[in-house]
């Protein structure tokens, strides 16, 4: 079922234009894929079953670690953490949840937004000894 929601969120950056469609960062032999947008992309029934609040005000952020050490670049569960700040200031805490769905692993986490709104992000990711980073971007909001 999240394989879904990551088709709906890797298709609907194919159609926005602000947005890069590959969003990572390389860390060593580890990829980290993120993504933030607004919630109402996802489908009512998708966001219902994985407990997202779909909402015009709401962005989700999607972060993905994958190991390309290894064969087929296998996801790696992370201890995560971030913070969102907007152009004022306001400082978000990120509360991340672990989402598995067979061998895949995504840390989802909400933010709220107002219209026409840029939030920096900053996340830090850690993988035991063999990997410890923090991940910076931004990202602007639309409502709908």
């Amino acid at each position: 079922m999240f394989r879904a929601i990551l088709s709906v969120l890797i298709l609907t950056l194919a159609f926005v234009g602000n947005v890069s469609a590959e969003q990572k960062q390389k860390v060593g032999n580890y990829d980290i894929h993120y993504v933030a947008l607004s919630s109402t992309f996802l489908t009512p029934s998708i966001a219902k079953s994985y407990g997202i609040k779909r909402s015009s005000y709401i962005g989700i952020i999607n972060i993905s670690v994958l190991d390309t050490s290894q064969e087929g670049n296998p996801p790696v569960p992370v201890e995560i953490s971030g913070i969102a700040n907007n152009l004022l200031d306001a400082r978000i805490e990120l509360n991340f949840r672990e989402i598995r769905e067979g061998k895949a692993i995504y840390y989802v986490a909400e933010v709220p937004f107002r219209d026409d709104q840029e939030i920096n992000f900053k996340v830090a990711i850690k993988y035991g000894k063999k990997l410890n980073t923090q991940l910076k971007f931004k990202q602007k909001f639309y409502v709908e």
